[in-house]
């Protein structure tokens, strides 16, 4: 674990989870949280890094933490593996023990593996919904449970992907999720916490290869892919004040390239 701390006042914790890699969406989203105003806690599981083809990115919590810190906000990292059951709450306490209570919620990690309907294993299955939907019902419920910041402020935002074809268990388990979030803007509503889901279509961090990358590029109205930093401004909006009558949303913010 990970730990940076600042001195100044009153900025509002922000959970991201997924924030493995300086390159990644999580990493970009508490950048631009951290520069808005937000102290950010976040984590990483690095046995996943490690087992896909980019690899674990040496020396990346540090990096992430380093520009969180130069931004002003309080930062801590946690490895935290979602599969385990208990760990979305161990999460959220050593989050508030660290740097206070939670105001919102950003949800980026995932388990992707590519398999399709006569491929998949049922280990491979149930490792994707244990981290895709489990793990973040689970992250929901304690952050819904513990929420108690003023009426309106929570913000819950997860990202999502309609990617299915050739990657079964990911787009199931990623659509299960959508359920979840929308679900809790009116189930959360009495706390006055906002849910929403975010779905970024493609953006290249790194596992796209060069055919992929150009077929998606030229199938986008305005001719390139998305970055991390589309997605972050995004969600940046959605927890800032003038967000919070967007609800119970799923926002496609994908350059056109679904229409």
């Amino acid at each position: 674990m990970n730990a940076h701390r600042d001195t100044s006042p009153n900025r509002p914790v922000a959970l991201v989870t997924g924030v493995g890699r300086t390159v990644g969406i999580g990493a970009a989203v508490a950048r631009r949280l951290a520069g808005s105003g937000w102290d950010v806690a976040r984590t990483q599981w690095t046995p996943y890094d490690d087992r896909m083809p980019w690899g674990v990115e040496d020396g990346a919590a540090d990096a992430v933490g380093a520009e969180l810190t130069a931004r002003g906000a309080a930062t801590v990292a946690i490895e935290a593996d979602l599969a385990d059951p208990e760990a979305p709450a161990r999460v959220l306490d050593e989050v508030e023990r660290r740097l206070g209570p939670v105001r919102a919620l950003v949800m980026c990690h995932c388990e992707s593996v590519d398999s399709g309907l006569l491929d998949t294993t049922v280990e491979s299955f149930d490792r994707h919904f244990a981290v895709n939907a489990r793990a973040s019902w689970l992250l929901v419920r304690e952050f819904g449970r513990r929420f108690q910041g003023e009426h309106g402020s929570g913000r819950i935002i997860a990202l999502t992907s309609d990617h299915v074809v050739g990657n079964l268990p990911y787009g199931a388990s990623k659509g299960a999720l959508d359920r979840i979030v929308l679900a809790s803007a009116r189930e959360l509503a009495d706390r006055g916490v906002t849910a929403n889901v975010v779905n970024p279509g493609p953006v290249d961090t790194g596992w796209m290869p060069d055919q992929v990358r150009e077929e998606c590029a030229a199938h986008t109205p305005l001719g390139r892919l998305g970055t991390p930093g589309d997605t972050a401004h995004l969600v940046d909006f959605l927890c800032s004040a003038q967000g919070g009558w967007v609800n119970g949303q799923l926002l496609r913010s994908d350059g056109g390239i679904s229409s």
